[in-house]
Parts: C-alpha cells; structure tokens; sequence
C-alpha cells in the first residue's frame, strides 16, 4: 500500500509538476522562477475550474436560500434529524452539491503539499534526473523576483497574503447584516490573516506567491460569479 501511493504521488503529481515547473522556466517565463511559479499556479487552475465554478454557483444559490434554511431550523429546532432531512431535501432541490466545495478544496490541500517539494527541488537545483527527455536541466535557478529571493523567508509576501485575507473576510461580512456576525466572526476575521502570515512567514516566500496567485484566480471567478448572478 505504501509503495503504491508512494509511486502514485512520485509518478502521476511530483513528477509532471515539476516538469512543468521547469518547461516553464526555459520557456515562457525567460528564466524567471517567480514567473514560472505564477504561470504554474494559473494553469493548475484553470484545470480545477469546473469545480471551483461548482463552488462558487453552490456559494451564491445557498446564499439565496439562507431564509428558508433559517425558517426549517426555528421550526424543527427541537427535532434534529428532521431538521437535517428538510435541509438535505432543500438543497438537492436547488441542486446544491455539497461535495463540490470539499472536493475543491481537498484537491488544493494535495496541490499545495505536493508544490512545495516541486518549489524547493527547483529552487536547490534537485531531483533534476527525473526530467523528462524533452525538458532540459537549466544550468542555473534565477530565483529571485521582485526583489525578494523566493528560496528564503519573506516578511512583506507573507505580510501582503494576511492583509489580502484580512481585506477579502471583512468584504465577505460586510455582505451579511451586523446582526448575524458573531464574535467567533469577528475573531476568524484578525486570526486566520494573522495564523496565515506566520505560517508563510515561515516557509520560503515562493509559497506566498502561490497562494496570492491562487487568491487571485479566486478573486477574479468569485466577481465573475456575482456579476453573473446580478444579472441572472
């Protein structure tokens, strides 16, 4: 068992991301690791974007029906598995799959863990015996960008993910009435930015300009999706 997702995750993730990686750094990002890192993150989303689209419909039909939800739990508030079935019978009306935003978020985790071996193997110059014969090994990693060097720490890219966070969970509330924010609300709003900032500030910084290049392909599908919905 070990040795079967051993090789999976050698073979079929590792491997071809770094391939990738590299492509991209002799090719379209002139020998930028920055740029190459920025243009991996675009394409790995791009292909999870049937599901980050599902999320984002289910995010805005659950919003729709946030009142009838709040009517099932005042009325079975004493019966919870009635509660859960009327609920569970709402969304699979609406078509809500709840299994979207998981899966979604579960296949992000994977790509994250398995990007920052790719990132400092590029980085260090490793495991370079594993490219493919038509990628070539570079003879040198450039791996400075915007002059930070993405193999060390950085306190502003780590910094700069917590304010967009900060920025991106205040925006978010603001759409719900004051009422419904809770101070467990209020709480998530300052921790999560700052557990964010020190958990990057303690990696190298080209982690921090995979999540803001992720937060970013976010950002853009989440406006399309409510300027979508508007209209609709």
């Amino acid at each position: 068992m070990f040795h079967a997702l051993s090789w999976f995750w050698t073979t079929c993730l590792y491997t071809p991301l770094f391939n990738a990686l590299i492509w991209l750094y002799n090719g379209v990002a002139e020998q930028h690791f920055g740029w190459a890192i920025i243009l991996l993150t675009v394409a790995l989303r791009i292909l999870l974007l049937p599901l980050s689209i599902l999320s984002e419909r289910n995010k805005h039909i659950y919003a729709r029906v946030e009142e009838e939800i709040k009517e099932i739990e005042r009325a079975f508030k004493n019966d919870a598995e009635q509660m859960k079935d009327r609920i569970r019978e709402l969304l699979r009306r609406h078509r809500v799959s709840p299994w979207a935003r998981t899966a979604s978020l579960g296949l992000q985790a994977l790509v994250l863990i398995v990007l920052y071996q790719v990132f400092m193997a590029g980085i260090n110059m490793n495991n370079f015996d594993v490219l493919y014969p038509s990628v070539s090994a570079p003879d040198f990693v450039y791996t400075y960008f915007l002059g930070s060097d993405l193999g060390k720490r950085s306190w502003f890219w780590s910094a700069f993910v917590g304010v967009w966070l900060f920025l991106e969970i205040s925006s978010e509330q603001r759409r719900h009435d004051k009422e419904t924010i809770t101070k467990a609300d209020q709480f998530y709003r300052v921790a999560f930015p700052v557990f964010s900032f020190l958990a990057l500030f303690l990696l190298p910084a080209a982690k921090s300009i995979f999540i803001l290049t992720s937060m970013a392909f976010s950002f853009i599908i989440a406006s399309l999706g409510r300027l979508f919905a508007k209209k609709k």
